[in-house]
């Protein structure tokens, strides 16, 4: 297949091009390498799938991979609608996975323009572009902050989730009701994806694991918010990956048009247990700042992801201490370059 994948310089989009071109799959990534985290990682991520900084610096440039000839890369912003609309035109892709958006629940309360613009008006260009070239399958990421506050664990596909309580899950909730819009009017298979805390190696420096290992390292101490009273469904990148995968490659013909899965661990971590495991393989312990719960955060996520291993018998693997070892690993191996 011919696959589009957006956020391809973010944590999630490098590593499932990684994967997809590993399948034997073409693809082709778009990113717009803004500074909401430190650029050079994002450069780097690039740098491992080919593309070398110098080159995608420049907007609107088709850049071939020196690794492989399956993928390009061009920088571009989804709210630049010609340029998107041109890209499709040219490309002629099968499915697409838009994981490009604005990322942080904490900074949608600082700069919430910047949320509107790249994931509302971002994915209707998305849409409209899917609409009018032919695609076969969109694929996007929600997330679990759409669940806000429910008391009810773990979540479902089936709650309710009409009380966001920070812009960012907002606007994940807006892609979700667009895109049944568009499944409705234009008869577009779409598959939204609920992320529940994705870490790994190659994460984004703005969330915990790197946080805390940077400060653990450093002999500074880690911000533990709540009182550290919270639980979080952590998901390794690999099984992410694998779950996405999934949903890209199997047929859409005898399914609803439009669909919501949870994609998860399916298990909830008390949040200084994990803490715990990140002391354990850094061989350091924590210096910890209890501090109060902040704006626009929630006390526990969860997923239920029974749906997803029904209809793609996806099967998360990684235990949280797997996980994490293998976390430090990389983050030791990469603050060494």
């Amino acid at each position: 297949m011919k696959i589009l994948v957006t956020g391809a310089a973010g944590f999630i989009g490098f590593h499932l091009s990684q994967k997809l071109l590993e399948l034997g799959h073409t693809v082709v990534g778009i990113d717009n390498i803004n500074d909401y985290y430190d650029v050079n990682l994002k450069y780097a991520r690039l740098k491992e799938l080919g593309v070398e900084r110098k080159s995608a610096e420049v907007y609107y440039k088709e850049i071939t991979s020196s690794t492989s000839e399956k993928f390009k890369f061009i920088r571009l912003n989804l709210e630049d609608k010609k340029e998107l609309f041109q890209l499709f035109t040219t490309e002629s892709f099968d499915v697409v996975c838009n994981l490009a958006a604005q990322a942080g629940v904490r900074y949608s309360i600082e700069n919430p323009d910047a949320y509107i613009q790249s994931n509302i008006v971002g994915f209707l260009n998305i849409l409209e572009s899917c609409r009018h070239h032919e695609i076969k399958h969109l694929v996007y990421a929600s997330s679990s902050s759409v669940y806000g506050m429910n008391k009810k664990v773990p979540f479902s596909e089936e709650d309710i989730v009409d009380n966001p309580v920070s812009l960012y899950a907002a606007t994940k909730k807006s892609n979700e009701l667009m895109a049944h819009t568009y499944s409705h009017l234009y008869k577009i298979p779409t598959t939204g994806l609920r992320f529940f805390t994705v870490y790994g190696p190659w994460g984004r420096p703005d969330m915990a694991p790197i946080l805390f290992a940077d400060a653990i390292s450093k002999n500074r101490p880690i911000k533990v918010f709540n009182d550290g009273d919270m639980e979080r469904d952590f998901t390794y990148i690999d099984d992410i990956v694998e779950g996405v995968k999934r949903v890209m490659e199997k047929s859409v013909e005898n399914r609803e048009l439009y669909k919501i899965y949870n994609i998860g661990n399916n298990d909830s971590v008390k949040l200084l247990d994990f803490i715990t495991q990140m002391e354990t393989s850094l061989g350091k312990e924590a210096t910890k700042e209890m501090l109060p719960m902040q704006m626009g955060d929630v006390q526990k996520t969860w997923a239920n992801v029974d749906e997803l291993i029904n209809d793609y018998t996806y099967k998360p693997k990684v235990k949280v201490a797997e996980g994490v070892r293998r976390f430090v690993q990389w983050y030791q191996e990469y603050k060494e370059k």
